[in-house]
């Protein structure tokens, strides 16, 4: 099994990639919150990787941090859910925010991922339940249920007010942590006012 690749980033094609390593290219595809992260092509990058071998081809899959591959090897064991919708879900959710919907039990944040559905959101939620937040290390089960409070209803408010998660969190990245959530929500407009 490759379970890490560094080495110099060659094509960018979302959601796929090519990394050059030692003059070999690895095609590896990527969710989408480890390709916004990625730096420039021709810049060097070092990848957690997940290998699938399948009777239509070996499939290499590449992810930022560890606790991204963890995830989504948690649900590639649940039935019915293949690599691409563990993709998907993991390009519309960070792990924290997975996490976190898992605790919460909030079937609506996982069907705004394309080709979730009501009643896949539900299983998803049931299958993760008790093997998510025991995956991923302590400091993000901490997160994911400290996330609830003011910073939690600060970017519920944003997604209520037709804002995705990608805004929705590039503005909370940008908020102080102690932020109230009238004023988190005042400035949190105002940043994503001047995209």
């Amino acid at each position: 099994m490759i379970g890490r690749l560094r080495g110099t980033l060659a094509e960018k094609n979302p959601p796929q990639i090519l990394l050059d390593v030692g003059g070999v290219g690895y095609e590896l595809e990527v969710p989408m919150s480890t390709f916004y992260n990625l730096p420039a092509t021709g810049q060097p990058v070092t990848l957690h990787t997940h290998m699938a071998v399948r009777e239509d081809g070996h499939f290499l899959y590449g992810f930022g941090s560890e606790d991204e591959r963890v995830a989504f090897r948690q649900l590639l064991k649940i039935s019915g859910i293949g690599a691409r919708t563990a993709l998907a879900v993991l390009s519309g959710l960070s792990v924290t925010e997975l996490a976190q919907v898992v605790a919460s039990q909030e079937p609506g944040r996982l069907t705004k991922v394309p080709g979730i559905g009501k009643k896949t959101a539900e299983r998803l939620l049931l299958e993760l339940r008790d093997k998510l937040p025991k995956a991923l290390p302590a400091a993000h089960a901490h997160a994911a249920s400290a996330a609830g409070g003011a910073q939690g209803d600060i970017a519920n408010a944003l997604l209520a007010l037709g804002y995705n998660d990608k805004e929705a969190q590039a503005a909370m990245k940008q908020l102080p942590a102690d932020i109230g959530v009238s004023d988190g929500i005042r400035a949190a407009l105002k940043l994503l006012s001047k995209v």
